[in-house]
């Protein structure tokens, strides 16, 4: 079993993950400041308050553009539209260490995984987290927290080696996404509770499973998702090719991937650390098949 969420704060702190590196933002910075106090002298002194709006909306542009990068970036759109615009790879005829993009049916391997939550059983991926409203007070270490929005406070990702059988060739191929392997997964998880500012009680099973995690059981706002993959969906993954004897294995590339830039929507290139696992058309409609959402009462 492969715990995804180490791997997924180590991308976070990765500088080469971002779309805009922090060398950018610290030159960006400095010319700001500089450009402001050229224009605002500008302005004063000989009173021409045309370079200062020139300045003001180039910034503006400047700041829409690196935002609009950032939003994307946290919530992946480049690499899922990276996933739909990769062309699907003959198995077949594919050679070895070449990059395969496979699309079929999904298998447990030898270890299977449970959802959290909703103990939905023999997935290949899981992942429930846990978030609460933003406020003053203690925080754990690991969260990402700040003040008055949705902070993730507990997460718990996990992945495992599972057999996918190509839909073009009907060939079947063993992912390697278990202990060791770095994985990228394209899965959008489904709300299963939100407390409201009106109702904070928790119901027995929620209180239950935060006892189980030392977490605390106290009425408060808070929202809970939860993702899976189960045997049986349809799956795509994007990884390097190898064959040993008459295995057919799909590991993690070497290398890091590039989505590429995407100027019709303005978003710079990301790179990819992994093995990518997801959805090749709407992402999250595989798992979670009730697609259910409950207000704790």
């Amino acid at each position: 079993m492969n715990d995804l969420y180490n791997a997924g704060v180590r991308e976070q702190n990765n500088e080469s993950c971002y779309p805009i590196p922090r060398i950018a933002i610290c030159i960006l910075v400095p010319l700001f400041v500089t450009g402001l106090s050229v224009s605002v002298f500008i302005l004063i002194v000989v009173h021409n308050p045309v370079f200062f709006l020139s300045f003001i909306l180039l910034s503006a542009l400047v700041l829409s553009l690196i935002t609009w990068n950032r939003h994307n970036w946290r919530h992946k759109y480049a690499i899922f539209r990276f996933l739909r615009s990769f062309p699907d790879s003959e198995l077949a005829s594919a050679r070895e260490g070449q990059l395969v993009k496979i699309t079929g049916v999904v298998s447990c391997g030898s270890v299977s995984l449970e959802s959290s939550y909703e103990r939905t059983t023999r997935c290949i991926y899981a992942s429930t987290l846990l978030y609460e409203h933003g406020g003053f007070g203690p925080k754990p270490n690991d969260a990402n927290t700040s003040c008055f929005q949705w902070n993730l406070t507990y997460c718990e990702r996990f992945s495992t080696d599972f057999y996918i059988t190509d839909q073009k060739s009907g060939i079947r191929a063993m992912v390697k996404a278990g202990p060791g392997c770095k994985v990228v997964p394209l899965i959008v998880e489904s709300k299963l509770v939100s407390t409201t500012r009106h109702c904070r009680i928790l119901s027995p099973h929620l209180r239950k499973w935060l006892q189980e995690r030392n977490l605390s059981v106290e009425a408060r706002l808070l929202q809970l998702e939860e993702g899976y993959i189960q045997e049986g969906s349809i799956v795509t993954v994007i990884g390097v090719l190898h064959k040993n004897n008459e295995i057919v294995m799909i590991v993690q590339p070497e290398e890091l991937l590039s989505t590429g830039c995407l100027w019709e929507r303005l978003l710079f290139p990301i790179d990819v650390d992994g093995l990518v696992v997801g959805v090749s058309s709407v992402p999250g409609r595989i798992m979670n098949p009730d697609n259910r959402q409950s207000i704790e009462q």
